[in-house]
């Protein structure tokens, strides 16, 4: 099923945020009260898929030191002692029964799993939402930045022994360079990692249930699956894990730092003037 455009998703917004200016004008109820911040918040959502989707479809100038960059990570991860990602294809590859559901993973929950995070983070835990959606945000325009520094993904790198798995086994997200919804020259980092960790560091942050480390198997399984399909370094997924870190930590501060503004306006608003 193909994605919805960037066009679908603002007439998402444009109609939520009429919903959400045009409801309250017909009194308070218990509706307009639960019907209203959904919508603003939809429409936000639909408004950042947007931006989003448009910034993937800006054509980059060149793709020119792809391949050398992804040469240069090689290199880079041999001297940290990482384990090579060909390793865990050839693995995979050993026991084909692996292929078919690694290519399935990569391909299929990353969008659904996020989705249903929002959901249930925003109904069941709604103070710890509007952090999360801001890390969420902030990781990926970060993504979307550093896409401009082309990087190629393991796949390219047929010298070295890798293969594109979920072109040999199925389903191929991907056609030739240039075509379909995703950039194969953005490896760097892995906006797969980056919405897994969304995913799991998430529950496991607002949950107190017993059960909430067996989220944690979303983002192991796509660090894996990343790897293991020829799509991504480890360094890839690495990178997108501390850029969430960095965009939770600067709206943190934000917040903060809003928080101390508002109380100094306040007690200045309530301390007697001066004669």
């Amino acid at each position: 099923m193909p994605w919805p455009t960037w066009e679908q998703a603002l007439v998402v917004a444009v109609l939520c945020a009429l919903v959400a200016v045009g409801l309250p004008r017909r009194g308070p109820t218990r509706f307009t009260a639960t019907a209203v911040p959904a919508a603003r918040e939809l429409a936000l959502i639909a408004s950042l898929y947007a931006v989003w989707r448009v910034a993937r479809e800006l054509p980059l100038a060149r793709d020119d030191g792809a391949i050398e960059r992804a040469r240069q990570i090689v290199a880079l991860q041999r001297d940290l002692h990482l384990p090579t990602e060909l390793s865990l294809q050839q693995l995979v590859l050993r026991h084909d029964w692996l292929a078919l559901p690694t290519s399935l993973y990569y391909a299929i929950p990353h969008v659904p799993a996020l989705l249903v995070f929002l959901v249930w983070l925003y109904v069941r835990h709604r103070d710890q939402y509007p952090h999360w959606r801001n890390g969420l945000a902030l990781l990926t325009a970060f993504c979307l930045v550093i896409r401009f520094v082309r990087v190629a993904p393991p796949r390219f790198l047929v010298d070295l022994g890798y293969i594109d798995i979920s072109e040999r086994y199925g389903p191929s997200i991907y056609g030739p360079v240039g075509t379909g919804v995703s950039d194969q020259f953005a490896a760097m980092p892995s906006i797969h990692v980056g919405w897994a960790a969304v995913v799991s560091l998430g529950i496991l942050a607002a949950s107190k249930s017993r059960w909430r480390w067996v989220f944690m198997l979303h983002l192991v399984i796509t660090i894996l699956v990343v790897s293991a399909s020829g799509n991504h370094w480890w360094l890839d997924g690495i990178v997108a894990i501390a850029l969430l870190g960095v965009g939770l930590r600067i709206d943190t501060l934000s917040r903060r730092s809003l928080a101390t503004w508002r109380r100094s306006q306040l007690e200045r608003r309530s301390s007697p003037s001066l004669a």
